[in-house]
């Protein structure tokens, strides 16, 4: 009895509780909210347009998340009231099921009841086995996908910051090939010729060949000094040839800033692969699996096309060689996926999505692990002192 009279409504639950939650969210909010306010006029002292577009952009991300969050609390009564008949929750597991026999057995108003009588709560299988029915979603499955939700979101963004800080401290590396290239008494002609290597070779102008290059050399320093030079000998003649002091590593850094400010949001086609993935995630079918090669493959195909790219311009300034016009490195989207260089930032976009729905469906599954060994420690303490066995089938 005393179980039964316990207390669980707010109306009933101590004060000093309810206002020591209160105030423990309300200030750990206030502390991210302020926290983050900071940064913005940090970033704005410094003149940082990029990184301050990209917390803004983040900024709109938890405001997506905070909304799910509240539709998911909001309509949990709503949607675990719906009813749906048995046979249509037996298809399409993600999961198997322990006993297939007790499949819709499971679901009679009798186990239902034991249920309830073991937690001594009230629940919406209540209100759906007087029609014969299950709920559409469980409250508890409901909360399993918020806190999937929740966790792909924050892992997300972590991932890009972790994945665009390496980046910079990459790019940082390079900053003295910057200071080497002012240097007026190193000879640049060397490296032009290093870059032209590229390119050298008739054998080299096969695609098969120069794709197999393009592919293995991702694997080691794929930028030198001589691509750099290069490079930023090209990019100066094409777009500011009167600014042949132009720094372009500062170019580079801010180039990056902008990409931070795209990568770091998740777009309304990246939810839509979370639900794709969902519908799809059936026992048997094995997607977890398979799905975590595609990051793999998109990545060795990005690098290897951007390596092919290099090799390409390499090309290029051996023809503009051969016409006797000055060799130089000369950009163009032409070289890019249906002259689009936006189909690349798209892929890598993708690709660290990828990476962090991966690692948020890992803690998630583990997280969800525990929670099932909990309940299997609660149906062997029920099977001792209860004639649970219906209880004990049923968690399991």
């Amino acid at each position: 009895m005393a179980a039964e009279e316990e207390p669980s409504s707010l109306q009933y639950s101590p004060t000093w509780v309810v206002a020591g939650v209160c105030f423990l969210i309300v200030f750990i909010s206030l502390i991210v909210e302020r926290g983050l306010h900071r940064l913005g006029k940090w970033l704005k002292h410094k003149k940082q347009d990029a990184l301050l577009e990209a917390l803004q952009k983040l900024k709109d991300e938890l405001m997506l998340l905070g909304f799910i969050s509240l539709l998911l609390t909001v309509f949990q009564g709503l949607v675990s009231q719906m009813c749906i008949p048995p046979y249509v929750v037996s298809s399409m597991l993600p999961c198997k099921r322990n006993n297939e026999s007790k499949t819709h057995e499971e679901y009679s108003p009798q186990a239902i009841k034991n249920r309830r009588r073991l937690f001594s709560t009230e629940s919406s299988s209540e209100h759906c086995s007087h029609e014969g029915k299950v709920p559409l979603m469980s409250l508890e499955a409901l909360h399993h996908l918020h806190i999937f939700i929740f966790v792909l979101a924050v892992v997300h963004v972590i991932f890009c910051v972790i994945t665009m800080g390496l980046g910079g401290a990459r790019i940082r590396q390079w900053k003295h090939w910057e200071r080497t290239f002012k240097d007026k008494k190193e000879d640049h002609t060397r490296h032009r010729h290093a870059f032209f290597a590229h390119a050298q070779g008739y054998w080299r102008k096969a695609d098969v060949v120069s794709w197999t290059m393009s592919f293995f050399k991702q694997f080691y320093g794929s930028i030198t000094k001589s691509d750099y030079i290069a490079l930023r000998e090209g990019f100066i003649m094409t777009h500011c040839p009167a600014n042949r002091e132009f720094d372009f590593h500062n170019y580079m850094m801010r180039t990056l800033e902008l990409d931070f400010k795209k990568v770091v949001g998740i777009s309304w086609y990246l939810w839509l692969f979370v639900v794709v993935f969902l519908l799809l995630n059936v026992e048997g079918w094995h997607t977890y699996f398979w799905l975590s090669f595609l990051p793999v493959v998109l990545l060795l195909l990005v690098g290897a096309k951007l390596e092919h790219i290099i090799i390409l311009l390499a090309q290029d300034m051996g023809e503009m060689k051969e016409r006797g016009e000055a060799a130089r490195v000369r950009p163009s989207d032409e070289h890019f996926w249906l002259k689009n260089p936006g189909i690349v930032l798209h892929l890598i976009h993708f690709i660290l999505f990828q990476n962090a729905f991966e690692i948020a469906f890992f803690f998630w599954i583990l997280c969800n692990g525990s929670s099932s060994l909990q309940l299997h420690h609660l149906a062997i303490v029920c099977s001792r002192h209860t004639d649970g066995q219906q209880i004990q089938a049923r968690l399991l």
